[in-house]
């Protein structure tokens, strides 16, 4: 007679939890595969042992990945400044076939936008921010996890907080407007017609496009709707004998798109939308960043 083997409570516990512990780590580094791997690596230590001195499963687990990310952010910031032109979040894509990206906990902001501006705060400031801000611990909690005092963490909170005031309201978004105006992006990209883009555009509107030396792209922010207009028309154009495809997928969120040449992933592309205008494009061209690209095919020509 087989022998039933008994469920493992300490499995079901970190499979509840794992969404959790992949958007903070996610959040904090804006890189899946180090997310990942600290996830993993909580989970080891957890079946070690580790959890034998936890108050709670969860604390313990936030714990070991909020300060397995401070530190990896430490040398990450490091490493930036060595990239080769601007440096993106890598995106977490989705389309119809489920991704361990798709049980991303929602609380909170993962657009690019957002990523991008918590690059503004130092390690433990990001982590403080998330885990307070976005992830609702209190301060007691954090406080444990970060190994600083409930003074302190309010210090550095109300420090990360004036750095990122000024913007974190404009990310709300409604996705049905999002959505509409993301495809007569598309519409005006393909036109190739300058006039076309820029008339979606806001007057400040930027363009930041991340090839990781690897793939071209601008290797400066651009900025200004009539030199962005300019720059999207002119990929276009570029590509316009190849088999390109657009397709509209989710990306970080929120509707963004994948882009295929000649059948293989190019860009992901994502928008920040601000009064009813693109505000800024995200370009994702670097290979390294497209990897998790693989499971999905092109759907539609356009």
């Amino acid at each position: 007679m087989d022998t039933l083997t008994a469920p493992d409570p300490s499995l079901d516990t970190f499979v509840r939890l794992r969404p959790r512990l992949f958007g903070i780590a996610y959040r904090m580094l804006g890189i899946r595969a180090d997310a990942e791997d600290f996830v993993q690596e909580a989970w080891l230590r957890w079946q070690n042992g580790g959890s034998l001195d936890a108050r709670t499963p969860e604390a313990w687990l936030v714990t070991v990945v909020t300060r397995l990310s401070i530190d990896r952010l430490r040398g990450a910031m490091t490493e930036r400044e060595q990239y080769v032109g601007p440096w993106l979040p890598e995106p977490l894509v989705e389309d119809t076939v489920a991704s361990p990206e798709s049980a991303l906990e929602a609380a909170g902001d993962i657009s690019t936008a957002f990523l991008l501006m918590l690059e503004r705060l130092a390690p433990e400031e990001r982590a403080v921010f998330l885990l307070h801000q976005v992830f609702d611990f209190g301060y007691d909690e954090v406080a444990a996890m970060v190994g600083k005092t409930e003074a302190a963490c309010r210090k550095v909170l109300q420090r990360a907080r004036e750095r990122v005031r000024a913007e974190r309201s404009r990310f709300a978004v409604d996705r049905e407007l999002h959505l509409a105006l993301l495809g007569r992006f598309v519409q005006a990209s393909r036109s190739a017609d300058p006039a076309q883009v820029q008339a979606l555009l806001a007057p400040d509107a930027t363009f930041t496009g991340d090839g990781g030396g690897k793939a071209k792209t601008a290797v400066r922010r651009v900025c200004g709707a009539d030199r962005v207009g300019r720059l999207v028309a002119g990929i276009e154009r570029k590509w316009s004998g190849s088999d390109t495809r657009h397709d509209i997928v989710a990306v970080n969120g929120a509707p963004g798109i994948l882009t295929w040449r000649n059948g293989v992933p190019d860009a992901i592309t994502s928008i920040h939308i601000e009064d009813g205008r693109i505000a800024a494009i995200y370009v994702v061209r670097n290979p390294d960043k497209l990897g998790g690209l693989a499971r999905l095919r092109p759907r539609s020509m356009s």
